[in-house]
C-alpha cells in the first residue's frame, strides 16, 4: 500500500478545485464502483476533477507520488480500466457538461458526460452524431475506443465524427488534438484509447435528425432462427445506409408486448432503426416481419432520446460482466450455425449474442486513416455473458469463451478494442493490426514512460 502522509494528501486537497476521497470517506466504495461488477479494485485515492487544470495537477501529483496511474469516464468500460489497485483513481465522472453549437453543427462534450447526457443536449436542436446503444455509457471512452451505433451505417463511427479534442498529457501540458493541430495524436486518439493522454473536451461533428425517428423490436422463438438469420443476411445487403437492423439472441425480457409464456424462452430479436422519413421506413421494413411467425412486436415512431435508452433495463449497472467479440466481413453459413448453437444453450437468462450491423459509411474511410483500423468490417458480433451471482463465474465465461473460439474461424482479422476483457492476449495488436507500429511511436514520443498503462496498453517503441 502506498504511504502517503497525511500532509501530502491534504497538500493535494487544497491544491484541487474538485474533490480529494480516501478509503475512510463514507463515499469512497460507491465513487470507485463501476458498472461492471466483477471490477472490484481499491485506489489509495481518488481524485475528481473539476476541470483540466485539476487533471493537470492529478497527474503531476500521482508522478511525483509514485502511484499508477487509472482514469475514469463514465465507468462503463468493460475490462474495467478506470480503477487501479493503490494508486490514484483520476475521477472525470463530474465534468458533465455539453455544449451545441447549433449553426455550426457542433457540440463540445466533457469526458464525464454519458450518453444519455449527449444525447439530450443535441436533440434539442434536432441534431446528433453517431454514438452507442446505451445511454449510462460514457462519451470518453466510447469515443477513444472507435464508437458505433443505430447511425454508424449513415454517418460513420464516432471518431469519423471527432472535430478536435483537447487533451492534457503525460507531462501535464495542455493541447489541442486536431488536423491541423498536434495530428499525429489526433490520429491517435481516434481509436487509441487512453494511452496518449487524457481528453477533457471532445468536439464532435453534428447532423441534422428526428426528434421522432422509426425503430423498434421484432420477437422470433430461437426455433425459426435459421430462417431469420438467413433472412437478415439477405435483407441487409441492399438495405439502405439510414437502416439499420441489428440481430440479438439471448432469453426474452418480460417486455409487456410479448404474450407472458413467451417471457425466458430463447428468442431472435431484429432491433430496427430507420433515421428518415417514417412511412418509408415502414415500407422498407415490411419484409422483417415475414421471416417466421413472430412472439410480437413493437416499432413506431419515438422520440430518438427514447430509443437510445430502450436497452438501459438489460444493460444496468451492478451485474457482473464477461465480452468477447469478432469481426466479420460477411455471415457466413457457418457463422450463423455458430450463433444458433450458443444461443441455444445460455449459461444466465441475462447472457446474450448481438450482431451489428456497420456496413456503409465506416467502410470508406481508410485503414490508416487514423488508429482504428477494421474499416473492412460490416459486422460486430459480442458474445456478452452477464450474471448476478458469482457463483455462476465459471460457467458463463466458459460459455462466452467457448463461443468465441468456435465462431474465429468464421471471422475477419482484429476486434474492437471497447469490447476487450482484461484476459486478452496481445489486445493491442489484435485491435489495431497494421496500424499498431505507429501508434507506438506516437506513444514513445507523448508517453515515454507509459504513465497511462492502465488500459489496453500500446507499450512505447523504444
Amino acid at each position: 500500500m502506498n504511504d502517503l502522509s497525511h500532509e501530502t494528501t491534504e497538500a493535494f486537497r487544497h491544491a484541487l478545485k474538485g474533490e480529494i476521497i480516501l478509503p475512510s470517506d463514507p463515499n469512497y466504495d460507491e465513487v470507485r464502483q463501476i458498472w461492471n461488477a466483477m471490477i472490484d479494485r481499491k485506489p489509495a485515492l481518488i481524485a475528481r476533477c473539476s476541470g483540466a487544470d485539476d487533471v493537470v495537477r492529478a497527474i503531476g501529483f500521482a508522478r511525483s507520488n509514485g502511484l499508477e496511474i487509472s482514469i475514469r469516464g463514465a465507468g462503463h468500460n468493460i475490462a474495467g480500466s478506470a480503477v487501479c489497485d493503490d494508486g490514484l483513481m483520476i475521477d472525470l465522472s463530474t465534468m458533465k457538461s455539453v455544449r451545441v453549437d447549433s449553426d455550426r453543427q457542433r457540440a463540445y462534450a466533457e469526458p464525464g458526460a454519458t450518453l444519455g447526457d449527449f444525447d439530450a443536449a443535441v436533440q434539442a436542436h434536432g441534431l446528433a452524431t453517431p454514438v452507442g446503444i446505451n445511454s449510462t455509457t460514457g462519451i470518453a471512452g466510447l469515443t477513444l475506443g472507435g464508437g458505433f451505433g443505430w447511425l454508424t451505417r449513415q454517418h460513420g463511427m464516432t471518431i469519423d465524427n471527432l472535430i478536435s479534442a483537447d487533451v492534457v498529457t503525460a507531462e501535464g501540458e495542455k493541447v489541442v488534438a486536431s488536423e491541423d493541430e498536434n495530428p499525429d495524436l489526433f490520429w491517435a486518439i481516434r481509436g487509441g484509447g487512453g494511452n496518449f493522454g487524457v481528453v477533457t473536451r471532445f468536439e464532435f461533428k453534428l447532423h441534422p435528425l428526428g426528434p421522432e425517428v422509426l425503430a423498434g423490436l421484432l420477437v422470433y422463438p430461437l426455433e425459426q432462427a435459421k430462417e431469420v438469420l438467413e433472412g437478415y443476411r439477405d435483407f441487409v445487403r441492399s438495405a439502405p445506409e439510414e437502416l439499420n437492423v441489428w440481430v440479438v439472441l439471448r432469453k426474452a425480457p418480460p417486455l409487456p408486448f410479448l404474450p407472458e409464456e413467451t417471457h425466458g424462452r430463447a428468442v431472435v430479436v431484429l432491433a430496427i432503426f430507420y433515421g428518415g422519413a417514417p412511412d418509408k421506413g415502414r415500407q422498407l421494413i415490411e419484409p422483417l416481419r415475414h421471416f417466421g411467425v413472430p412472439y410480437g412486436e413493437h416499432i413506431g415512431t419515438q422520440p430518438y432520446v427514447d430509443w437510445q435508452q430502450a436497452f438501459d433495463p438489460l444493460l444496468t449497472p451492478g451485474a457482473r460482466n464477461y465480452w468477447k467479440s469478432h469481426n466479420f466481413e460477411e455471415l457466413s453459413d457457418g457463422a450463423l450455425e455458430t450463433v444458433r448453437a450458443f444461443a441455444g444453450k445460455l449459461p444466465s437468462p441475462r447472457c446474450e449474442i448481438f450482431i451489428a450491423h456497420l456496413d456503409g459509411a465506416a467502410n470508406r474511410v481508410p485503414a490508416n486513416a487514423m488508429a482504428y483500423a477494421h474499416r473492412n468490417a460490416k459486422f460486430v458480433m459480442n458474445v456478452h455473458a452477464r450474471w448476478e451471482d458469482a457463483r455462476d463465474d465459471d460457467p458463463c465465461r466458459d460459455w462466452a469463451r467457448a463461443f468465441f473460439k468456435a465462431s474465429a474461424p468464421h471471422a475477419s482479422a482484429g476486434a474492437y478494442v471497447n469490447f476487450m476483457t482484461g484476459d486478452e492476449s496481445d489486445p493491442t495488436a489484435t485491435a489495431y493490426g497494421e496500424n499498431h507500429a505507429r501508434l507506438a511511436q506516437i506513444k514513445e514520443q507523448y508517453d515515454p514512460e507509459n504513465v497511462f498503462h492502465v488500459n489496453q496498453n500500446i507499450k512505447p517503441k523504444a
